[in-house]
């Protein structure tokens, strides 16, 4: 369904092919793509409303960003949820104040409607955003929040409100294996974002030197052959930098693991944020786990309803 804001009318076009809504756990805005014929009725523009509602469940609100015109009279539509407007880019300040109240002033600010916002018990003390992304600036609050808190969190537009849950009320009762999923692509590589040896460093201006921080995983260096990552730190910071380099290691001493499901049976319960099971046999393991939906595309033809899906959780580095 499309409102003309302007003239108030409501139309139900004839919808062409494929509709395709798109949903990502951070950084994005829910995206929904469509083809529709043009008559002499029909007449919407930027900005209007868009509904959508399959099977009797409502899962996009949003707004018409672009419209590209053929020949034949067909308009292919793009249109976007509220999250689009978190690209604006603005400078906040906030002291003591939750995620969730100042992820409400914001919204406030730009006139975007608010539904569910967790309350994470957590304070955050000082936050500075200058010249950002609304989007990097809520993402951030959450990041730190996560930091303090252990839990992560998703910001997500449910049918036009802002909302904010904990990832573990966004669980959902859904197994998908090789019987609900057509395919899967499974790699695994060590060509990015792997490194067996950690090297921190700082050009100690007091006594002329440069002081080094390692830390090393000498089995894997024989296996893989030196994977370094080189930084630079700032001594300014009250930081142990041994333990760090030691963090880092944990964290980037792995072989990198990705897997997207293609063409699983649609659920409209799953978005961005969601977590699921995955029962598949993979080239090298099968997993069998509750994991995390990076993002997701559904598609949605004549009754016939699939998604495709990237997933992250356990060994699933991402």
């Amino acid at each position: 369904m499309i409102h003309n804001k302007e003239t108030d009318k409501y139309y139900w076009p004839a919808v062409l092919d494929d509709v395709c809504w798109e949903t990502c756990w951070k950084g994005q805005p829910g995206k929904l793509t469509f083809k529709v014929v043009k008559d002499e009725a029909l007449d919407f523009h930027e900005g209007d409303v868009v509904q959508a509602n399959y099977g009797g469940v409502n899962f996009f609100y949003g707004y018409v960003f672009a419209q590209k015109h053929s020949k034949d009279n067909v308009i292919d539509v793009t249109a976007y949820d509220q999250m689009r407007y978190l690209k604006n880019k603005d400078t906040y300040n906030f002291v003591n104040l939750t995620a969730g109240e100042e992820i409400r002033r914001i919204a406030e600010d730009f006139q975007l409607q608010v539904g569910e916002l967790i309350d994470t018990g957590y304070t955050i003390p000082k936050f500075r955003g200058a010249n950002k992304t609304l989007m990097d600036i809520m993402q951030s609050l959450l990041d730190m929040t996560t930091e303090n808190t252990g839990r992560l969190y998703v910001l997500y537009d449910d049918f036009g409100k802002l909302t904010v849950k904990d990832l573990e009320a966004m669980k959902i009762d859904l197994l998908i294996d090789a019987e609900t999923a057509e395919d899967f692509a499974y790699e695994t590589s060590i060509d990015k974002d792997t490194y067996n040896r950690i090297k921190l460093y700082y050009d100690n201006k007091d006594t002329g030197k440069r002081d080094v921080w390692m830390a090393v995983n000498s089995a894997d260096i024989k296996r893989w052959g030196v994977l370094q990552l080189t930084e630079s730190v700032n001594p300014q910071k009250a930081m142990n930098f041994g333990q760090m380099a030691d963090m880092k290691l944990k964290m980037y001493d792995r072989v990198k693991r990705t897997l997207t499901i293609k063409n699983a049976f649609g659920d409209l319960r799953v978005r961005g944020g969601s977590m699921l099971y995955i029962n598949l046999r993979l080239g090298d393991q099968t997993l069998t786990k509750r994991i995390i939906v990076e993002n997701v595309k559904h598609t949605l033809t004549q009754g016939h309803h699939t998604m495709d899906l990237t997933v992250k959780g356990d060994v699933i580095t991402g």
